[in-house]
């Protein structure tokens, strides 16, 4: 069998796996809050934006990748960048430094981002380049700017966007800085765990425009007023997100759970209350506050961002319950 008829075989397997993995998505739920994503993902096809990637195992990572000599190989690496799954896509010494994520969480994240016709998009961590294909095809090359640090992820992200026939702006730079070259900007959707919400965002924003960012292990929606507020709700959904890089770090240190009832350790919910107050709460009181509010899920609480503070609150942004954010 010639390498024609080899390509046409794959091609023909990775559009099968694709419309299969649409279905996928859309039977998760994930297209409700904007149903024109679907055409998005049908079309934008995902195994150009990952040449090569890692799948875990029992015995470590094994590489796959488009170019390998064994068929079998080749079929492992197409079917498997079509399942909704994160892939690891670069390491460093063991460390995940970039990844492809999630494609049902990347819908869910799009579809939240409410974008219209005309908006200017700039996405936080270029990635594969795969999610600014996705902005690219449903608001057009000119309107969408992806930004990473690392120049060799920027230059891999354009190259794939090329191949894939997109042409968005790839910027190399600190994410937590944005793009004021490239602003104003109506929507800012990151793709990176950040500590905070950086003030340079919000000032190169139109009012109204909106911010989707990952935060403690959530995803916080804020509506933007000014250059100096932005305020908004988690959402519901749990996600975990490889750490922005390039910006000053705010890791908090790892806490003793002595005292907490064994259950509530592995609660997803109050894991994530804890990830939000353990600059202000010992993991006690934060499981009193977890039980006294009736162990309330990531919708009821929220970020506001204001002048030189911010903080995350539970309901109510004046409320009782309100914890300072790393400034």
């Amino acid at each position: 069998m010639g390498a024609h008829a080899v390509d046409k075989d794959l091609e023909q397997l990775a559009a099968s796996a694709r419309a299969a993995l649409v279905r996928e998505i859309e039977a998760s739920g994930a297209f409700v809050a904007d149903p024109a994503w679907k055409e998005a993902f049908a079309a934008v096809p995902r195994h150009l934006f990952v040449p090569y990637y890692y799948a875990g195992g029992a015995g470590g990572y094994e590489r796959r990748w488009g170019e390998s000599p064994d068929p079998r190989v080749r079929e492992r690496w197409v079917t498997g960048a079509y399942e909704d799954a994160p892939l690891a896509t670069r390491l460093r010494d063991g460390e995940l430094l970039s990844s492809s994520s999630q494609p049902s969480l990347m819908a869910l994240m799009l579809a939240e981002l409410r974008v219209e016709e005309g908006d200017r998009v700039l996405e936080i961590g270029a990635g594969t380049g795969y999610n600014a294909a996705l902005l690219a095809y449903r608001l057009g090359d000119e309107q969408v700017t992806t930004v990473d640090l690392d120049p060799e992820i920027t230059e891999s992200a354009r190259r794939h966007l090329a191949v894939a026939g997109r042409h968005p702006a790839v910027v190399t730079g600190d994410g937590a800085r944005g793009v004021p070259e490239r602003a104003p900007f109506d929507r800012i959707i990151a793709t990176c765990q950040l500590p905070s919400v950086p003030r340079a965002w919000l000032a190169q924003c139109r009012p109204g425009a909106l911010i989707l960012t990952p935060m403690a292990t959530g995803l916080v929606a804020l509506t933007v007023r000014d250059a100096g507020y932005a305020e908004g709700n988690f959402l519901h959904t749990p996600a975990f997100f490889v750490p922005l890089r390039g910006a000053e770090r705010h890791d908090p240190a790892p806490v003793a759970l002595g005292g907490v009832p064994q259950p509530a350790r592995g609660s997803d919910l109050f894991q994530f209350l804890l990830s939000l107050t353990r600059a202000t709460l010992d993991p006690q009181e934060a499981y009193a506050l977890w039980e006294r509010e009736g162990r309330p899920r990531r919708e009821r609480y929220g970020i506001t961002v204001g002048g030189e503070h911010a903080w995350a609150w539970l309901d109510d942004p004046e409320g009782p319950y309100a914890w300072p954010l790393p400034g």
